[in-house]
């Protein structure tokens, strides 16, 4: 990675901070509930930029602007509002059950051969 790479990813990165600040005290606490829920669950996509946080603080700012609360953008369900978000994609742990799923069928081609 390039300095010049990570300059820009420093300046994305404090952009997006200050439209989350933007936004109303709800939004923001409903916003860095999502994030630290993001970042746990691990969907892979989250560390390449700022797409999809990026796209919650887009949601958020609609919301906002016709004057609606967080809770009536993200339903009083806010992980299955995160769930939906990423149910198409890939997380760690998903990366982590198919790299024990190899493991197991290894062991088991394995334990095969040896009692053939």
């Amino acid at each position: 990675m390039r300095i010049q790479d990570i300059i820009e990813g420093k300046k994305e990165w404090r952009a997006h901070v200050a439209r989350v600040k933007a936004l109303p005290k709800d939004y923001q606490i409903v916003y860095k509930e999502i994030q630290k829920y993001l970042f746990k669950v691990g969907p892979v996509e989250l560390t390449e930029g700022t797409g999809l946080l990026s796209g919650i603080v887009d949601i958020f700012e609609e919301g906002a602007a016709v004057g609606k609360g967080v809770l009536e953008v993200t339903g009083s369900d806010v992980a299955a509002f995160c769930d939906d978000l990423i149910k198409d994609s890939k997380t760690y742990a998903d990366i982590y059950q198919e790299s024990v799923d190899q493991k197991v069928s290894n062991a088991m081609k394995k334990a095969m051969d040896k009692t053939k």
